[in-house]
């Protein structure tokens, strides 16, 4: 079984559940994917560090950065740095909080100066689904002064996010679509 395939049953065991659910968006949906409870585990987040820098390693131009926004992207952006330092190519990680810090620097992003001013970086996310939450990110990183020159996610519930953000210039990559997962295609 390939990496993918593991990771795939994983996020379905782990993950995946059906019912109705309020989403971050404030959409309803009858499934819902917990990105957390496959991030975490450490087979899961072995998994989903490999797949994402597999992408960003693909990337045409050299990513100095992975980040993404707490709390959903942090397990992602330490497993892709990890993985990366194991690859011998290494690649630093950084947070962006939801809030300016409060005290100290009042900084939006943690770990920036592990990043050259202006370097390329890639964002990710757990699971998309209109964007909302990417837009803010780039928003954020971009007015630091850094450049996004990748986006991609664990799951595109395939419901707008990558329609969103191609539409700003910003093609979502994804390790799996819903319909790669769950087989089941686009509500409308």
């Amino acid at each position: 079984m390939n990496e993918q395939q593991r990771l795939k049953e994983l996020l379905l065991q782990k993950s995946y559940r059906q019912g109705s659910f309020t989403l971050t968006s404030g959409k309803t949906s009858d499934f819902y994917v917990d990105g957390k409870q496959t991030t975490l585990d450490a087979e899961g987040g072995y998994l989903c560090g490999r797949l994402l820098f597999d992408l960003i390693r693909q990337h045409p131009e050299p990513i100095v950065g992975v980040g993404g926004m707490t709390l959903g992207a942090d397990p992602l952006v330490t497993a892709v740095s990890l993985v990366s330092y194991l690859e011998k190519a290494p690649i630093p990680a950084f947070i962006v909080r939801k809030e300016a810090k409060g005290h100290g620097t009042g900084n939006y992003i943690e770990g920036k100066n592990n990043l050259p001013q202006g370097g390329l970086v890639a964002l990710i996310e757990d699971v998309v689904t209109t964007g909302g939450t990417l837009l803010k990110v780039i928003e954020r990183v971009e007015n630091e002064g850094f450049k996004v020159g990748l986006v991609a996610t664990i799951v595109d519930r395939q419901e707008g996010g990558a329609e969103a953000l191609a539409a700003k210039g910003y093609p979502l990559k994804a390790v799996f679509t819903r319909e790669q997962l769950i087989g089941k295609a686009q509500q409308t």
